[in-house]
């Protein structure tokens, strides 16, 4: 029987397939999953993914997850760290991972993003503007650069280390405990906490 005579199981199916590391197979599976053995699962899970943007924002200074308005208050983090030092990462999952590898001193910057002409992301669509503003408003001693190792990651911290050098500010980069192609997210607590220590100045 072809799936095609249900568009609405379709249509579920190709929604699951959109988020990232699920395949058809497994879209599918979690599919008749809901519809056959937990059917209330399926309300649940949609009332929580509706309260996602309704109830979770974005930290006014650095881009970091917050409950409450979105783009408004300050997180816990900018409030309560060292001014002085900022490790940038690329999405806010990032932050995460370098918190339970043992965190930073200073304060986080999210980028949103790493830059990639191929995919038509500059800097511009980042939030490097906003990461040049904090360090000319003084008081930032060192930028750690906790991109992903792989080619996006490095052509972006290559461009941040150039135009953030000249402001006068330390720039280092994680080292190199972290392999190319590997993603902040995955890595394991004492390969984070080894990259974070040996960072080099860039």
């Amino acid at each position: 029987m072809q799936l095609s005579r249900f568009p609405a199981i379709e249509e579920c199916i190709e929604a699951f397939r959109r988020l990232p590391g699920v395949g058809p197979k497994s879209a599918q599976r979690i599919v008749f999953h809901l519809l056959g053995k937990d059917p209330e699962a399926a309300g649940k899970i949609a009332a929580s993914c509706e309260a996602l943007h309704e109830k979770v924002g974005l930290c006014g200074t650095c881009s970091m997850l917050v409950e409450g308005e979105a783009g408004g208050s300050d997180c816990s983090v900018c409030g309560a760290r060292d001014p002085g030092v900022i490790c940038v990462v690329e999405e806010p999952a990032d932050v995460f991972a370098v918190e339970r590898a043992g965190g930073v001193k200073g304060r986080y910057h999210v980028l949103m993003g790493v830059i990639s002409p191929l995919d038509g992301v500059e800097p511009e669509d980042l939030t490097v503007a906003k990461l040049i503003e904090r360090v000319k408003a003084g008081d930032v001693k060192e930028v750690i650069l906790a991109l992903n190792p792989n080619m996006a990651g490095e052509g972006t911290s290559l461009y941040l280390a150039q135009v953030l050098k000249p402001l006068g500010v330390r720039v280092t980069q994680l080292a190199h405990g972290l392999p190319m192609g590997s993603h902040l997210e995955y890595a394991d607590e004492m390969t984070l906490t080894r990259s974070l220590e040996g960072r080099r100045e860039m």
